[in-house]
C-alpha cells in the first residue's frame, strides 16, 4: 500500500511508476477522484450530524409551537445522514480496494521493460558441466535409484504432486538443515510457521487482490493455504509499534508451501519443477525505514543465497529483474537461477526482493524512530533460503555420475552422515 498524500503530490511520478510495471496510469486519476469524493462526503455527513445534534439538543428548550418543526427537520436530517453514511461506506470500501491494487514504486535502478525478456544477467558463477557421458535428467535418475513414487502418488494425490524417498528424501532434509544452520550463523531466528492463513494476511503480503487464482482456499474453515513463510512472517508483527532498537528482525522461516500453479498450464508437468506442495526455507527481514538500510539488507540476502548455491557447487546466474516482471509488491528484485543440464538452461532457485514499506503499510507494522521519536512504517525484505524439491533438479543432474549415482558436495556431507556419494555407485 502507498501513501495517498504522496500520490496526490506526485501524480506524474506515480503514473510513470505504474506504467513501468504494466499497470494503467489512469488508475491514479480514479484513485484521487475517489479519495476527494470520500473526503467531501465525510465533511458533509459530519456537518449533517452536527446540525442534527444541535436540533436534538434544542428540543427541550423549544416552545410547544416550535417543537414539531424541529422534530420534523431533525428526522429529515437523520434520513439524509443515513443515506450519506451508506454512500460513504461504499466509497470507503472502493477506495481501500483501489489502494490495495496500487503496486509499489520500482527502484530507479531497475531495468525498465514489459516482461521477462527485459531481465538483465548481472553475473554468472561457475561453468556448466561438460559430461564425458550422456547425462540423465532428474526423472530418470530418480527412477534408476528408486528415489521416487511419482506414478503411484499421482493416483493418490493428482497431478503436480511428488513423493521422494530413500537417499533423495534425506538429501532434501539435509539441504534445508544446511541452509538453516547458515542463516542462524548470520543472526537469523529459525522459526517454523503454519501453512494456514486467514484472509487478511494475504492482503498484507500482496497475494490479494492480485493472485487469488494461485491460492488454495478451504471455504468450510474460511482459511487459506500459504505459498510461502513470507506470508505468515509479514503479519507476525502486524499492528505493533516496535522500537528502532528491535530492528532489524531476521527470520529464517521453514514451512510447507502450497501453490495452485494455475498460470502454469502445460509447463513443466513432469518431475519436480512445478508442484502444488513443497518445502521452503525463507529469509525475511524487517528493518528501519531507510532505503540505504533496506538496500544493504537486500544485498546481504542476495549474498547468502549465492553462498548456498556455491556450497551446493551449482553453476548459477544472477538476474536483475525488470519492472514488468517483478510483480506489484517489489521495489527491487534479483533472481538466482541454477544450471539444469537436461534443459540446457538456467532455472530459478531463489527470488530476492526489497519491498520497502509497501507491505508494512498494509499490515500496519511500525516502529518508533530513535532520532525524532516519530512512528514510521518499517521496511520488509524476503528471499528464498532454499525451496525443494525444485532445487533437487539441478542438484542431482549436475552432480550425477555415469552409473546414475550422485556426488555430495563437501559442505553438505556432514548433514548426510559423511556420505560422499548416494545412489547406484554408493
Amino acid at each position: 500500500m502507498l501513501d495517498i498524500k504522496f500520490i496526490i503530490d506526485n501524480q506524474q511520478y506515480v503514473k510513470d511508476c505504474l506504467s513501468k510495471k504494466g499497470f494503467a496510469s489512469e488508475n491514479v486519476d480514479k484513485l484521487i477522484s475517489t479519495y476527494l469524493e470520500m473526503n467531501k462526503l465525510k465533511t458533509s455527513s459530519q456537518a449533517l450530524a452536527e446540525e442534527k445534534n444541535k436540533l436534538s439538543n434544542s428540543i427541550k428548550s423549544a416552545s410547544a409551537e416550535e417543537r414539531p418543526a424541529i422534530i420534523s427537520r431533525s428526522k429529515a436530517l437523520g434520513e439524509e445522514l443515513k443515506k450519506q453514511q451508506e454512500n460513504l461506506a461504499e466509497i470507503e470500501k472502493d477506495f481501500e480496494l483501489q489502494m490495495l491494487r496500487m503496486p509499489n514504486y520500482p527502484s530507479p535502478d531497475c531495468p525498465v521493460a514489459p516482461d521477462e525478456n527485459g531481465n538483465v544477467v548481472i553475473r554468472k558463477i561457475g561453468e556448466p558441466r561438460k559430461f564425458d557421458f550422456t547425462p540423465r535428467d532428474h526423472i530418470e535418475l530418480m527412477e534408476i535409484n528408486d528415489w521416487s513414487e511419482m506414478e503411484r502418488i499421482a493416483k493418490v494425490s493428482g497431478s503436480r504432486t511428488y513423493a521422494i524417498k530413500n537417499d533423495l528424501a534425506q538429501l532434501e532434509l539435509a539441504i534445508h538443515m544446511m541452509v538453516l544452520d547458515k542463516l542462524r550463523s548470520y543472526g537469523f531466528t529459525v522459526i517454523t510457521v503454519p501453512a494456514l492463513s486467514k484472509e487478511k494476511p494475504l492482503y498484507g503480503q500482496g497475494y490479494l487482490p492480485f493472485s487469488r487464482d494461485e491460492i488454495y482456499y478451504m471455504p468450510a474453515d474460511d482459511i487459506y493455504l500459504s505459498g510461502t513463510a513470507e506470508l505468515i512472517l509479514n503479519s507476525l508483527h502486524a499492528d505493533e509499534i516496535l522500537t528502532e532498537n528491535d530492528l532489524p528482525i531476521l527470520y529464517a522461516g521453514f514451512s510447507p508451501c502450497f501453490r495452485r500453479e494455475a498460470g502454469a498450464a502445460g509447463k513443466d508437468t513432469r518431475g519436480l519443477v512445478r508442484v502444488h506442495q513443497f518445502m521452503k526455507t525463507e529469509q525475511f527481514v524487517i528493518c528501519k525505514n531507510d532505503i540505504a538500510e533496506s538496500e544493504k539488507w537486500h544485498q546481504k540476502l542476495l549474498t547468502i543465497s549465492e553462498e548456498v548455491l556455491q556450497d551446493l557447487e551449482l553453476p548459477y546466474q544472477v538476474l536483475d529483474i525488470c519492472t514488468g516482471d517483478m510483480g506489484a509488491p517489489k521495489y527491487r528484485q534479483y533472481d538466482l537461477e541454477a544450471w539444469v543440464p537436461s534443459q540446457n538452461c538456467y532455472r530459478e532457485t531463489h527470488s530476492c526482493s526489497n519491498i520497502t514499506d509497501w507491505q508494512a503499510r498494509r499490515t500496519n507494522l511500525r516502529y518508533r524512530d530513535n532520532a525524532d521519536g516519530k512512528v514510521k512504517f518499517a521496511h520488509t525484505l524476503n528471499n528464498t533460503g532454499i525451496a525443494t524439491p525444485r532445487a533437487l533438479v539441478p542438484f542431482i543432474e549436475n552432480h550425477q555420475n555415469a552409473d546414475g549415482s550422485v556426488n555430495i558436495p563437501t559442505k553438505l556431507q556432514p548433514y548426510l552422515g559423511g556420505k560422499k556419494v548416494i545412489g547406484k555407485g554408493k
